[in-house]
Formats: structure tokens, sequence, C-alpha cells
């Protein structure tokens, strides 16, 4: 059987571009894996298991419903309410895995292929540090387009530092060999945020994870504390937080293709 799941090795990088002038940069490492292959990667991998504790493991309850069963059920009921039927197409999410147990996904995404390969849409999946998340669904087009560029009004409280206001814009295409994923943040004054997402494609094997501990220990944990990190070292600079405001009602937000 041949495995379209993977892994990236590779860096985030982060520029805000006012009030304050801000940069960082990380090493991380994202797991690909297709729904459908799950239960044939915990099989595989002594090092990886679905829903259950290893030293890297995939909950579902951390996306989508939030419970341990049939995410590719709640992605595809997400699609149908803006009108995609993949027919059995696959469904891939790129994520950061749990390790030893403990995971934080600032950003999950879910690429939404067609039976007959071609990408139909994209879920961006979107976390804050008080325990909230929302999801965009923008369908793809034109379709067949091998990179995607995405744009939809921000409708959830995710920095300290922001409003919800503004913009996003995407720029990706789906994984192969590399990862490279570029996200703009635009308000009423102009370009704000701005934020890159690349890797190198690695084989889902307990080598490759065996590698990934070696070169990114703890990784999920020094996500969380460099974002608090940043955040400190933001408001050391004479940053405010603004208020966070109460979530949307609806998790998913579905987005109109550009033109309609």
């Amino acid at each position: 059987m041949t495995i379209a799941s993977a892994l990236y090795f590779g860096d985030v990088l982060h520029q805000r571009l006012r009030p304050r002038r801000h940069r960082l940069r990380y090493r991380v490492f994202s797991i690909f894996v297709d729904l459908d292959e799950l239960p044939e990667l915990d099989r595989r991998n002594r090092l990886f298991s679905c829903n259950r504790f290893n030293l890297f493991s995939f909950f579902e309850s951390d996306h989508g419903a939030g419970n341990n069963t049939g995410l590719r059920d709640w992605a595809e009921a997400q699609l149908a309410r803006a009108g995609i039927s993949l027919e059995g197409g696959a469904i891939r999410l790129l994520c950061f895995p749990r390790v030893l147990g403990y995971v934080f996904n600032p950003l999950s995404i879910y690429f939404c292929y067609a039976r007959d390969g071609v990408l139909e849409a994209v879920i961006y999946e979107v976390r804050n540090t008080f325990g909230q998340h929302h999801c965009y669904l923008i369908p793809v087009e034109p379709r067949g387009t091998r990179s995607v560029h995405q744009a939809c009004a921000k409708e959830f409280y995710v920095s300290p530092f922001n409003r919800v206001a503004g913009r996003y814009r995407f720029s990706l295409k789906p994984p192969d060999d590399t990862l490279a994923v570029v996200i703009n943040q635009d308000d009423e004054d102009g370009p704000l945020l701005n934020a890159w997402l690349s890797g190198r494609r690695m084989p889902f094997s307990d080598r490759a994870l065996a590698a990934a501990f070696v070169r990114y220990p703890l990784m999920t944990l020094k996500v969380i504390a460099g974002i608090h990190w940043e955040a400190l070292r933001l408001w050391l600079k004479g940053m405010r937080m603004v208020r966070r405001p109460e979530p949307p009602v609806e998790t998913v937000t579905v987005v109109k293709p550009l033109g309609q």
C-alpha cells in the first residue's frame, strides 16, 4: 500500500509590520496525514498512534467537532454546506502532532480533494491560546490550479494585540516534495502581519519520526512557550492588549469563491 501521508521538516516565520516591527523564526516539523490512512499509520509505526498515547500521536478530538471519531465525516459535512461533494476523494490534514501527549496547533490546514485528485477546497482551522477555535472553508478556483490564492475576512480573535478586523490572504500549493504556505493579514491601514511555513518532505516512518524527535525535541511545548515569550516581548515594546470578543456563533465560516 502506497502511503500519501508524510512529514515535513522546516521553519515557521512571523513578521509584524506595525505598530511595532517584530520578527520570529522557529524550526518546526509537521505531519501531513490522509485521514483514511490513520489506522494504517497507527499499525505501521511504533512511534506513532492514533487516538492513544505514544511518543507522537494524532487525536481526532484535537480537531473538527472535538471528538475521537468521524473527523472525515465532520469535514465532509462542512464541505456539503458549501455545496461541495468529494465523492470519496482524499482529505489530508497538515498540522503538528502531539509529542508525549501535548500539542497546540495555531493553524491546521485540510486539503480536500475530489475523486479525480483535483483539490476542491481548503479548510483553515485556527486556534488561539484561550481554548477557542474557528475554521474558514474556501473553495479552490479555478479548479485544477497548482498555485492556490484565497482570501477571507478575519472573523476570529487570535493575537491579543490585534483586533478582529481586516482580511487574510492565503497563498499555497498542495504539499509535494516541498511545503510552502504564506499568510498575509491586512487591515484598513494596509499590511499588518506576514507568516510563512516551509518544509521538506520526509517519509512517514519510525526512522523519520525518531529523527524529528532528536532535531525538534518537545517541539509542541516549545510552540506554546514561544507564543507567550513573543507576546511578552511585544508587550515590552509597548504593545497593549485589545479586548477579546465572543467567538463567532458558527464554528466554520464558508467563504464564497472570489467573484461570487
